[in-house]
């Protein structure tokens, strides 16, 4: 049938579709939001220094080598969890379920780690995930229940089935350190630092130099001390972009997303490429439940994934469900997790000001747009941030532990206009529907 279509052929679109596709950042613009990025960090840091007078020294967390060690720390389950979201979604699946499957990780992980060995854990807690993820497929693909009640579904049977199990199995070992809610201590998994690098940027970040030592505080954590499933992370992340836009396989499972009866008519098993989808996305989530058991605290304990599956999904819809942008929000949100973990209000504080500069550059930018309506509140807002900053020395204690919501909940706001959702997202799907 020489008419028919094909899955490489790129159909045109509505106006408003080029112009999406046209908004897509290129890599010079990346890199330039990046360059700002890093001198807005390092004139904050100056401006904090300067109102500090060298009396508080926690105030050079917000670009050391620490805070970025600990952001990044706190950034891999959160992506984790998001790339699962992307996988599943991709596909038109809907996966509330990832803080469920997340536990499964959790729990899973630890119980086969204390057991047989930290990397044994991995697995587990890997195979815990995916067997979630199937659940999950079984009833939305198979059986076409609703993907949100699924997904809550899910998360509560998590809960429950871990609770359950944790006091059946830890319990018993309280002399080696369980208990109903946790489980008793798991080796720990390799970490690596570069030699030679890590040295030489500590010391340039010691000398607290503009921009210079910033930038080293910032290399200097990404390359000291740096868990296996860290580097791990890195390269699924790596793995995905390269699996779903550049082979076949991907074009298949994001054309599920998008038209599964178009899908279908070209010879794509919709219904396995789902499942796979799914399965995956759980299995991801159930890595990033292992990082929380065994490289965060090394034990399983009772809800440590504390919404980190919502947060992920968060993420993903911030990266607008490319592993890029997921990757920067999962960074975005893993930073200010770890900067009211290590150091409270006072540094939290620093982050006001960040936030109202970043503000400013948006109202600029929505004002070069004519987008005067946006770019006056954007304005407004930087100006109350100003002066609750200038009024203020710290944050309440309150406000400190929701500081990695409150962030979620402002980038989602601005992120909101530019999000496109996978077309077949969420919607029943049957063999021969189309026919």
């Amino acid at each position: 049938m020489s008419g028919a279509p094909t899955l490489t052929k790129t159909p045109k679109g509505p106006p408003g579709a080029s112009r999406a596709a046209g908004g897509r950042l290129s890599f010079a613009k990346v890199l330039l939001i990046i360059a700002g990025a890093l001198i807005t960090l390092s004139v904050v840091r100056e401006i904090i220094d300067q109102v500090a007078s060298g009396q508080t020294p926690a105030f050079h967390n917000i670009t050391s080598s620490g805070q970025i060690a600990a952001g990044l720390s706190m950034a891999v389950p959160i992506g984790l969890a998001g790339l699962g979201g992307l996988w599943a979604e991709r596909a038109g699946v809907v996966n509330i379920g990832l803080e469920g499957m997340m536990i499964l990780g959790t729990f899973f992980g630890a119980w086969a780690g204390y057991q047989w060995g930290p990397w044994t854990g991995v697995l587990a807690g890997v195979l815990g995930g995916a067997i979630g993820g199937l659940v999950h497929a079984v009833a939305t693909v198979t059986f076409g229940v609703d993907h949100i009640i699924s997904g809550v579904a899910i998360n509560i049977l998590a809960l429950g089935a871990t609770s359950y199990l944790a006091k059946r199995w830890f319990e018993p070992l309280a002399d080696e350190g369980g208990s109903p809610k946790q489980s008793p201590q798991v080796d720990d998994i390799q970490q690596f630092t570069v030699p030679g690098l890590a040295d030489w940027l500590a010391d340039l970040e010691k000398h607290h130099w503009f921009l210079v030592s910033d930038v080293a505080g910032i290399l200097g954590g990404l390359v000291t001390d740096i868990s296996a499933l860290t580097v791990l992370a890195i390269a699924l992340f790596a793995g995905t972009f390269l699996v779903l836009w550049k082979t076949s396989f991907g074009l298949r499972l994001r054309s599920c997303g998008e038209n599964p009866t178009a899908a279908e008519s070209l010879g794509v098993n919709v219904y396995l490429y789902k499942y796979a989808a799914v399965v995956t996305s759980g299995a991801l989530a159930g890595l990033g439940g292992v990082f929380l058991a065994l490289v965060r605290s090394h034990i399983y304990n009772e809800g440590q994934t504390g919404g980190r599956g919502y947060i992920g999904l968060a993420a993903m819809l911030f990266g607008n469900w490319r592993p890029g942008g997921l990757a920067m929000g999962a960074g975005l949100f893993g930073y200010s997790d770890a900067l009211q973990l290590r150091s409270g209000g006072t540094t939290v504080h620093a982050l006001i000001l960040l936030v109202a500069l970043g503000l400013l550059a948006l109202a600029v930018w929505r004002l070069t747009r004519q987008h005067y309506i946006a770019a006056g509140l954007s304005g407004l807002a930087a100006a109350l941030l100003i002066v609750w900053y200038a009024m203020t020395d710290s944050v309440p204690n309150e406000l400190v532990g929701a500081t990695p919501y409150i962030v979620t909940l402002l980038v989602m706001a601005l992120a909101a206009q530019r999000l496109r959702m996978p077309k077949a997202n969420n919607r029943p799907y049957r063999r021969g529907q189309g026919g």
